[in-house]
């Protein structure tokens, strides 16, 4: 397939995941646990026929870690998409790159060029501008972008993790590894939590296997396919758009509106984030 074509099919597919969320009659565990699930089902008989398991201790743990983190960034967004609308909640999920190099930076020490910074800073006045700087003062924010926000940082800490392994094994491997581990820890964490697993409407069924097969496994194979033949930085940017056309969705699925001040902030927002992705012509060069 065309690494573009494939990017934007991929894109597509995952900007479906916030309105079968709204959808599905279900806890927004219980989604989670079924939008991997249901993928790691299908992904596992490929697997068994093309024999593809092999993989070093160092590699399996990395991917069984990475599964947890990624299922509980997963769990904690479902439940943002149930308090406050489609467009924001995948917007604020989407600060991810944002605490990437801010962790980088105070982790590792490695040094972020002025454009990250710019970009940071946009951001930031942006979510100033969403959440509005009376509320900040207060304290007083929509439980629903906090947990949109700890998502985001879920998935900061799983891109740190996971960076680089996929230079090692192959994309379908370490998906089915990632998966089942995303899978059995966030059963676990439904049993915990009491929550129904079985009794569902067609309806709502229909959605958890729409999120498994569209969102989960054709989204995310069409994109790792795209990213291993386009530049990361275009992808990263391209990704971006999946918070557009999501909107998009909601408007006309779910009728969800927002307001100037929504809108404004959103778009100032998305300008920060495709700042960071950006580099100066120089370093470029220099590369």
């Amino acid at each position: 397939m065309n690494p573009k074509a494939s990017l934007i099919i991929g894109i597509i597919c995952i900007s479906f995941s916030p309105i079968f969320v709204k959808l599905a009659e279900a806890s927004p565990l219980v989604s989670g646990f079924y939008r991997i699930f249901v993928a790691w089902l299908v992904l596992a008989p490929y697997c068994l026929v093309k024999k593809e398991f092999a993989i070093n201790r160092k590699d399996l743990l990395i991917a069984l870690l990475g599964g947890i983190i990624f299922g509980s960034d997963i769990a904690v967004w479902n439940i943002s998409l149930t308090k406050i609308s489609a467009t924001i909640s995948t917007l604020i999920a989407n600060l991810a790159p944002v605490w990437v190099g801010l962790m980088s930076f105070l982790l590792f020490r490695k040094r972020s060029g002025i454009l990250f910074w710019i970009g940071t800073v946009v951001a930031i006045l942006g979510m100033i501008v969403l959440v509005g700087f009376g509320n900040i003062i207060r304290l007083h924010f929509n439980i629903g972008l906090v947990y949109a926000l700890i998502a985001s940082m879920f998935y900061a800490t799983y891109i740190l993790i996971t960076k680089g392994i996929l230079q090692r094994i192959s994309t379908v491997i370490f998906m089915f590894y990632n998966m089942l581990g995303a899978s059995v820890f966030l059963l676990v964490i439904c049993f915990a939590n009491h929550d129904n697993l079985i009794h569902f409407t067609t309806s709502t069924w229909l959605n958890m296997i729409g999120m498994g097969l569209i969102c989960q496994l054709a989204g995310w194979i069409t994109i790792n396919y795209s990213i291993n033949h386009l530049e990361a930085t275009k992808v990263s940017i391209a990704l971006l758009s999946q918070t557009v056309i999501a909107g998009i969705w909601a408007a006309l699925l779910l009728h969800e509106t927002l307001d100037l001040k929504e809108i404004i902030g959103s778009i100032v927002v998305l300008a920060g984030i495709a700042i960071t992705f950006l580099k100066k012509r120089s370093s470029i060069k220099n590369a």
